[in-house]
């Protein structure tokens, strides 16, 4: 059921912990995406009659999990579209790959073509015609089971940045074919979660920090546990 993955929620956001394969936005599957499944959530939850309003402020790839947040209202959409479209949001993922990267925190800088047609991105290390510029940082927070735990903090939102960066540096992230990785999860799964997101909150304006646990799954066990600034990965 939906409230089990709700992480957050007031009169102008819902937040949820998105699960690996669901889409949060409709495509050319005609799979039900999250953001219908919220509307039926909040329709119910609060016996709204009508069409219920729900906005879509961001989005997670289909194999990836963790934090996606909704906007009720239009104005918080509004706000929280221009959070993300000046940096204003703090971004912080966890990525699981089966090789040590190069250097045990860095900082990656790339120029990022993608195709909508193959709905892959090719990464360049010089700028290119066509190409945007990406950057991201990571850090090696733990080694378990002959599996590396990255934390990942992008520090620009393109499509597939993590998952093309990372595996630009030799280290594809587990499950994810699309990239290099040599084979993929029985779930179809990409070991890669939201693991938080910070920001001002569009109305309130107090601090807002949304935080999704790891998945139930035998490679993300693995890091349970494992200290992780304020606390411990859970």
């Amino acid at each position: 059921m939906l409230h089990s993955q709700v992480l957050y929620e007031d009169n102008h956001l819902l937040a949820l912990n998105k699960q690996a394969g669901q889409l949060v936005q409709g495509d050319c599957t005609g799979d039900v995406p999250l953001a219908e499944t919220a509307k039926l959530y909040i329709k119910e939850k609060y016996h709204k009659p009508g069409a219920v309003y729900l906005g879509v402020v961001h989005r997670l790839d289909r194999p990836v999990s963790g934090v996606v947040v909704f906007a009720r209202t239009s104005k918080a959409l509004t706000r929280m579209n221009a959070l993300f479209r000046n940096r204003q949001t703090e971004k912080n993922y966890l990525a699981v790959v089966d090789r040590e990267p190069p250097q045990a925190a860095d900082t990656l800088v790339h120029w990022l073509r993608k195709s909508e047609e193959k709905n892959k991105a090719t990464v360049y290390s010089t700028e290119v015609p066509a190409a945007l510029r990406c950057e991201l940082s990571y850090r090696l927070l733990g080694r378990q089971g002959g599996f590396y735990l990255l934390e990942v903090r992008p520090l620009t939102g393109r499509p597939h940045q993590i998952r093309s960066q990372l595996a630009a540096i030799g280290c594809p992230i587990v499950g994810d074919v699309k990239y290099g990785f040599y084979r993929s999860n029985a779930d179809g799964r990409i070991h890669l979660h939201a693991f938080s997101l910070a920001f001002t909150h569009p109305v309130k304006k107090t601090a807002v920090i949304i935080r999704a646990p790891l998945p139930d799954e035998k490679i993300w066990n693995y890091f349970k546990g494992l200290k992780y600034e304020n606390g411990a990965l859970d």
